[in-house]
């Protein structure tokens, strides 16, 4: 098969090379005619004819020498053409050379206006039918009015590099079933020009009037880089005219997943339109020390674990140990790892990290580096009602991997935190709370670790995000169910939360914990509206939204910092630092006893007092009856 495509290419690349050596003759020949116009002097003649043929071969040379036949002519652009540029203009140059300066047995030199008519009909010639074999390829007589009959309409927003790529891809490939049909762009340079054959119809300031007037069956924004509010005005647009509305992925994403450009063309996402631009870190750069690290990732399969892994792996470190209790989960994640991503340097660790002799001996066998602590139970009613697990796991379970990584003098080791972690109203806010207290006093006891805390709000589509519960209910028919109308919740997506993790990990001296600027929050009631939207329903209409009233312990408003801690700016945009007084380390050892007396003893109801009037007050009770209700 090799072989057989082997000889497929030559024959390809010699069929190129002939066409090319006959438009060079005809090139040659023309020069001589139109500069002798109406008949060629005899002794010029000689010239031509003697001559024709090694300017014809040393040409098709210094063609294929620069590369101009290894590449078919329905893909040619602009590189291309620099480099037929080149190739014509060195040619002419050698053939200066051998006419003028190099003796030769020809007796009469060529007139210089030949040279430079041969020069300019050459470039001509070459570059031109490569891009008319292009232009026919792109435009077939059989994709005319009756395949555009059946194709989708499509109109693009953003006229740059990608709605171009879109377009040509869109007319390249009729298996799409889409045709373009215009352009809309902000830019006031573009308004009414043609882009690529297309006109740009508009801005989005005035797309209403351009659907009314076009009618599309599709609408692809074609900026990677476009903001929430762009993004959501042209789905407002839209969706008031049942127009499906797809987006070209994030450079991220294309990355990520190869770069077939139309195959990743997507639906609008909810993250694509709530109104905050995304931090975007450079992870080859803030994840820098990672590099040649061995850096082991508790959680390793959960939403947050998982991209932790994937863009870990893109650093270049030594080794990744992936830690998870969920079998399946941490399966999924090193196939992923090896298999779609390439990075086998990899262990799967099956272990629970309640289990401090087990976590002893995975830190003693690999002697991790860098850890990131991402394992947590996150379910707030689900945790309430199981208030002896949430401590063990996220407390308890916190201060053992701490304790191991001092103990094996890990170089820097990441807390995994949440917003509800501030001033907690909920088992799992206390549970977290208790477990930045861990890392912080871990931090006094072991010194040569450099301990830090990361705390974000609530990560869209995450195992305990409200949008895959909207997603689920949109699919059921509704209702989605919001438990206030008042609610809000602070957004982030999940490749922001970790580039944060990442880059907190090189961050301060130990100790540390660092919020993110996550702009304003979003009210829940309206986040339901906007999926109802984007699955092209109206809410209330097709879809009811039904308020069935606050959880226990659920707030609000959620706060990114305690009472006591003073925000401060970062050297890196977007991460603030929480100043708070520092905690007694004899205190957090005395908490925990109480704790772990109670964890053991399946107290769960003392656990859960207990528990809440340490995150409120930082005091350890004098005094608790076993058996006292949880906190309403």
């Amino acid at each position: 098969m090799f072989s057989r495509l082997s000889a497929s290419v030559v024959a390809r690349r010699l069929a190129q090379a002939v066409i090319d050596a006959c438009l060079v003759a005809l090139a040659y020949l023309l020069a001589f005619v139109l500069r002798f116009d109406p008949s060629i002097p005899d002794r010029y003649n000689d010239l031509l004819l003697g001559s024709i043929w090694f300017v014809v071969a040393g040409k098709i040379v210094i063609f294929w020498a620069n590369g101009l036949y290894h590449k078919l002519w329905r893909f040619v652009d602009a590189k291309d053409f620099e480099a037929i540029v080149r190739a014509v203009v060195m040619a002419s140059t050698a053939l200066v050379a051998v006419f003028f300066l190099i003796p030769t047995s020809v007796t009469v030199d060529p007139p210089r206006g030949v040279i430079a008519l041969d020069l300019l009909l050459t470039l001509a010639l070459i570059s031109g039918t490569r891009f008319v074999v292009r232009m026919l390829t792109e435009r077939r007589p059989f994709r005319g009015p009756m395949a555009r009959s059946s194709a989708r309409e499509v109109l693009i927003v953003g006229a740059g590099n990608g709605g171009q790529l879109v377009a040509a891809e869109l007319r390249r490939n009729p298996g799409l079933g889409g045709v373009p049909i215009g352009f809309v762009d902000d830019d006031p340079r573009k308004q009414g020009m043609r882009i690529a054959g297309l006109k740009v119809e508009g801005t989005t300031d005035e797309l209403p009037r351009v659907l009314d007037g076009a009618e599309p069956d599709e609408v692809i924004i074609a900026i990677p880089s476009a903001p929430g509010v762009l993004r959501q005005k042209v789905v407002t647009a839209c969706r008031a005219r049942e127009i499906p509305v797809r987006t070209l992925p994030t450079v991220f994403e294309l990355l990520s997943g190869g770069l077939n450009l139309m195959r990743q063309v997507r639906e609008v996402q909810v993250e694509d339109v709530l109104g905050r631009e995304p931090v975007r870190l450079e992870v080859d750069r803030v994840g820098g020390y990672l590099a040649g690290e061995t850096v082991l990732i508790t959680g390793a399969g959960g939403s947050i674990g998982s991209e932790l892994c994937r863009q870990i792996s893109r650093v270049g470190p030594q080794r990744m140990i992936l830690v998870d209790n969920a079998e399946n989960s941490l399966f999924e994640v090193r196939r992923e790892l090896e298999t779609d991503r390439h990075f086998a340097r990899t262990v799967a660790v099956l272990a629970d990290i309640k289990d401090a002799t087990r976590i002893s001996e995975i830190f003693e066998e690999y002697n991790p580096g860098v850890v990131f602590h991402a394992a947590a139970y996150k379910h707030v009613p689900l945790m309430e009602e199981n208030p002896i697990e949430a401590v063990r796991n996220n407390s308890v379970g916190t201060r053992i991997v701490a304790a191991a990584a001092g103990r094996s003098k890990t170089k820097r080791f990441v807390l995994v935190s949440t917003d509800k972690a501030v001033s907690p109203a909920t088992v799992m806010g206390a549970s977290k709370t208790l477990a930045e207290w861990a890392v912080e006093a871990t931090q006094r006891q072991f010194e040569q670790t450099r301990f830090t805390t990361v705390r974000f709000g609530n990560v869209l589509g995450s195992s305990g995000s409200v949008v895959p519960i909207f997603r689920r209910q949109i699919a059921a028919g509704g209702p989605l169910t919001v438990t206030d109308e008042n609610m809000t919740r602070y957004f982030m997506t999940i490749p922001e939360a970790v580039q944060l993790i990442i880059r907190a990990g090189n961050m301060g001296v130990g100790g540390e914990i660092y919020v993110l600027e996550m702009g304003e929050p979003v009210r829940i009631i309206d986040l339901a509206r906007k999926m109802i939207q984007l699955s092209g329903r109206e809410p209330e209409r097709d879809v009811a939204i039904e308020i069935i009233g606050r959880r226990p312990g659920e707030k609000l408003h959620e706060e990114l910092f305690n009472p006591d801690e003073e925000p401060r700016a970062t050297s890196e945009d977007k991460i603030m630092a929480a100043v708070r007084p520092p905690l007694e380390p004899d205190w957090v050892e005395e908490a925990f006893a109480q704790v772990e007396e109670l964890v053991y003893a399946g107290d769960a109801r003392g656990l859960a007092a207990t528990v809440a009037a340490l995150a409120e007050g930082r005091r350890v009770p004098d005094t608790f009856e076993a058996g006292t209700p949880a906190p309403e």
